[in-house]
């Protein structure tokens, strides 16, 4: 694989980083936010999900720059966003303003989700694609346990009042190293070749590829894009297209129902509940982003190999279990954990995060990225990215009230009761990409949605 492939792609990965830490870095200092401004639990958890707002609105204003400016362009507004965000939450002056900067954020974010993932897609070669895609899910749990780790330490400094104020403006260091990368990164070459810019695609594939790889892959895209031209007037949601927009919409809606985002922010509170002390609580958070880097690297080795269907099908099982031991966990124990019973949820939030990340973390945005075609991957991109932060935001904005008044037990047998569900998604609907060209993936769906009609 060509050095400067693997660079630009972690180059661009960099904005899952940021994704990842802006995700995280609210859950260690949601008490003091409360306290400092006299939140209740439904107003703690609109303050979560305004950022998670922003994602959604994020997600779906992005395509249309990214189609007409380019990927490349798209990515550094979204660096200036990130980097903005950081600086306003970290000198916010009240509730208001605090809100309004996350949801900057949340713009960042949901931007990220889409331009990220897709940018890499269209640089790699079919047989390395699914790894070189999942370096945005690696870097956003290496952005994930870089914030915990961060909040912790900072906790150990005991700043007093100034302590959530750092913790939240921190992200500007990585943010600024983002932007200024970005220099050192060509456009996507897919994208130039829409754009008719052949000479200038030929050159960057030239450098990413061997000249022969290159060679195969513009003729292979301009096939697709030549095809795609017949199909540019028609509406993104019409019949040929259903299967993919179900495929994404389905994936990225399951990604949130096993309540990953309300654990990721919330996972302080969780090991409070469970009879954890402060400290304790978010050492404990930092070892579930340990765990979720290390079954991310994981899975990041054998998704070409194994594929995305299996690592879904075992990432199913395990949520299965692991939500279904804390659910029983928070249920036995109720208000009153002993040592054990701590214990027994950290075990199963452990277990969580790592079916997770060996399953839907490492799949969702590598699938997603794979089955709409050139004209339409930016529109589809999006759409699962909203649909993803739609379902994000109603988690996270209900998990405190909900767990308030139903008890945790009940949140966490619901989520176990959905991952049931998508256990028989993945098995009777979810098809296989690994290894196959873009252009393709797009003829099987095409094929299996006129045999559906």
């Amino acid at each position: 694989m060509q050095k400067a492939l693997i660079k630009n792609a972690l180059v661009a990965s960099l904005g899952g980083l940021l994704f990842g830490f802006d995700t995280a870095v609210i859950s260690g200092t949601t008490e003091a936010i409360k306290a400092t401004y006299s939140l209740d639990s439904k107003l703690l958890g609109f303050t979560v999900a305004s950022a998670l707002i922003g994602t959604i609105i994020g997600a779906i204003g992005i395509s249309k720059p990214s189609d007409r400016y380019g990927r490349k362009k798209a990515l550094f507004l979204l660096a200036v966003f990130y980097l903005v965000s950081a600086l306003g939450c970290g000198f916010a002056w009240d509730w208001y303003s605090l809100l309004a900067f996350r949801f900057l954020g949340g713009l960042a974010v949901g931007g990220a989700s889409v331009v990220s993932p897709m940018y890499i897609a269209e640089i790699s070669p079919a047989a390395s694609r699914g790894r070189l895609v999942a370096l945005t899910q690696f870097n956003i749990v290496l952005g994930i346990l870089l914030a915990y780790l961060s909040n912790w330490l900072i906790t150990m400094c005991h700043l007093g009042e100034l302590e959530w104020r750092v913790m939240l403006g921190i992200e500007a260091f990585p943010a600024a190293i983002f932007y200024f990368l970005l220099f050192t990164t060509p456009e996507s070459p897919r994208w130039l070749l829409a754009q008719g810019k052949q000479q200038q695609a030929r050159e960057i594939l030239t450098r990413l590829h061997s000249e022969q790889t290159a060679q195969e892959e513009i003729i292979s895209i301009q096939k697709a894009i030549e095809q795609d031209k017949a199909n540019q007037q028609a509406p993104f949601y019409c019949s040929g297209n259903t299967r993919p927009i179900l495929l994404a919409i389905a994936i990225a809606a399951f990604n949130q129902l096993s309540g990953i985002n309300a654990i990721l922010y919330y996972a302080p509170s969780v090991f409070k509940m469970a009879g954890a002390g402060t400290e304790s609580a978010l050492g404990q958070s930092a070892i579930i982003g340990l765990t979720n880097l290390i079954f991310t690297m994981l899975a990041m080795t054998i998704i070409d190999r194994f594929g995305r269907k299996k690592l879904m099908l075992i990432g199913s099982l395990g949520y299965l279990a692991s939500l279904s031991l804390a659910a029983a966990a928070f249920f036995y124990y109720g208000q009153n954990f002993s040592a054990l019973g701590g214990e027994v949820v950290l075990a199963a939030i452990i277990a969580f995060i790592a079916a997770h990340a060996f399953g839907q973390g490492a799949v969702i945005w590598v699938f997603i990225s794979e089955i709409f075609p050139t004209h339409l991957r930016a529109r589809g991109q999006s759409l699962g990215s909203v649909t993803h932060w739609i379902m994000a935001a109603a988690i996270s904005w209900t998990f405190p009230p909900v767990a308030e008044k139903l008890g945790a037990g009940w949140v966490f047998a619901f989520y176990a009761a959905m991952m049931a569900v998508q256990l028989y998604w993945v098995v009777t609907v979810m098809p296989e990409t690994k290894g196959i060209a873009l252009e393709d993936i797009q003829k099987q769906l095409a094929a299996a949605n006129n045999t559906a009609r």
